[in-house]
């Protein structure tokens, strides 16, 4: 099954799906096929949810059809996917135009020939929350919001270095030693368009979800390979890594409260009104009870990566702003994630204290220059939900990717059965248990990108 989920559509002013009710009979969102792409990289998925351990990916014939936001044509297979699944993901080629620049108030965008395209591709993984909702619409709009950023800087992109003026226009002779000397570089352009077009999708799916009443976020993972780099963006805690023979790179990092303890710690100091009284900034190794009262305790605030001692007063008696550690760590109590997309009407229960402020779209941007990189052809980029990474480590990846593509180079679909033989082994099919004995019973999608096939791909356009 190559490149990956495909997105779902809504028609336009159709319903956004409804929440899950109890035990449905039928699922209430109007679900697609997932389509796949073939020939940029490979994806994997869970068919069901943890309610159901017992389910696996489908396997399903490949047909050909023309991508819809797509300027060409791909090879596309479809699976069919669980009304508990929550992930979502879209992948496919991204076709950036250029816009001439002229004195009308209107300026054309002009569809040039192939070659003067600046062209890419794109995968994206989202990973839903309170309900499909979000991931739905982010599958549907990132890459949308991503193509028009890049357009919107495409003609900075094609140059040895970025203008200070986008129409050439050279107001300041120095201009040029002011960029150089800021360090300015076309893949920070790129990086930008990237953190942008995230903010603008998470207002979209803010805008769609209050209309319609509906709720939930996803976090989102999200690769462009663009002029001979990939960037990887990352909020949430799916998780990115590149695979050699003999490396393995982490090209993300995960986004929990306990990652971003002091930035959420430092917002509560700032507005301590977004606390409504309700809860206490500082962490101490556990929940304080009545007994700690008048006790010096250890505790840290958003000031301090170590820890220090402080004497117990009331205040420090209510619940912890961040609470527990490791994968059970929560925000406010609620969420297991500080980045992502979405949740503009998550509250605390029973409150009306809002997440949101908490929370941030921004991804992280890591650029692998993979120009600089001497490729051999089992050289891949994992990318997954967090799932996957919750009983297999880097290391445990990077060794069962190792052993099953050198065996299988004569296998046209390896990196597809790579996909699926990573999440069977989170799962225990086959008898392929992780080291720990550990079984995922999360939702799990995977893309499985070889590098070389895109390093062959690529070209200056």
């Amino acid at each position: 099954m190559s490149a990956g989920w495909f997105r779902r559509r809504f028609l336009p002013g159709g319903p956004l799906p409804a929440p899950r009710p109890p035990r449905p009979r039928t699922s209430p969102v109007p679900y697609r096929r997932p389509r796949f792409l073939r020939g940029s990289g490979s994806c994997s998925s869970t068919a069901d949810s943890p309610r159901r351990p017992e389910a696996r990916p489908v396997r399903c014939p490949a047909r050909g059809r023309a991508l819809p936001w797509n300027a060409g044509y791909a090879e596309i297979i479809n699976a069919e996917k669980s009304e508990f699944n929550e992930d979502q993901a879209a992948c496919g080629k991204l076709c950036i135009r250029r816009c001439e620049f002229g004195t009308e108030e209107d300026q054309e965008w002009l569809t040039l020939c192939p070659e003067e395209f600046l062209t890419g591709h794109y995968w994206a993984l989202f990973d839903g929350h309170g309900g499909p909702a979000a991931a739905i619409l982010a599958a549907n709009t990132l890459h949308s919001c991503l193509r028009q950023q890049l357009e919107a800087i495409v003609e900075g992109m094609v140059t040895t270095q970025p203008p200070m003026h986008l129409s050439g226009r050279c107001v300041c002779p120095s201009d040029p030693q002011f960029v150089e000397e800021k360090g300015i570089r076309t893949e920070d352009l790129v990086i930008g368009a990237l953190e942008s077009a995230f903010q603008e999708c998470d207002e979209v799916i803010g805008r769609e979800l209050e209309a319609s009443g509906q709720v939930g976020g996803c976090t989102a993972l999200v690769a462009v390979s663009l002029q001979g780099k990939l960037y990887v963006a990352n909020a949430g805690d799916s998780r990115a890594i590149l695979v050699r023979r003999d490396e393995v790179r982490p090209l993300s990092s995960e986004f929990t409260p306990e990652t971003e303890r002091q930035r959420i710690q430092q917002l509560a100091f700032v507005y301590p009104e977004l606390l409504a009284g309700e809860f206490t900034r500082l962490e101490f190794p556990r929940r304080l009870k009545g007994d700690d009262l008048g006790q010096k305790v250890l505790f840290r605030d958003h000031h301090m990566s170590g820890w220090s001692y402080k004497c117990v007063e009331k205040s420090d008696l209510k619940y912890p702003l961040i609470h527990g550690q490791g994968r059970q760590a929560r925000l406010l109590g609620t969420l297991a994630v500080s980045r992502g997309l979405g949740d503009h009407q998550l509250r605390v229960l029973d409150t009306d204290i809002q997440l949101k402020p908490f929370l941030l779209s921004v991804p992280q941007v890591t650029v692998l220059d993979v120009d600089q990189l001497e490729l051999q052809e089992e050289d891949v980029v994992i990318m997954a939900t967090d799932g996957l990474w919750d009983v297999l480590s880097n290391e445990q990846v990077a060794r069962l990717v190792r052993s099953f593509l050198p065996g299988n180079r004569e296998d046209p679909h390896r990196f597809s059965e790579l996909a699926q033989m990573l999440i069977h082994s989170t799962q225990g099919k086959d008898g392929s248990l992780t080291g720990e004995g550990q079984v995922s019973y999360d939702d799990i999608s995977v893309f499985v990108i070889p590098l070389n096939s895109q390093h062959q791909g690529s070209s200056s356009h």
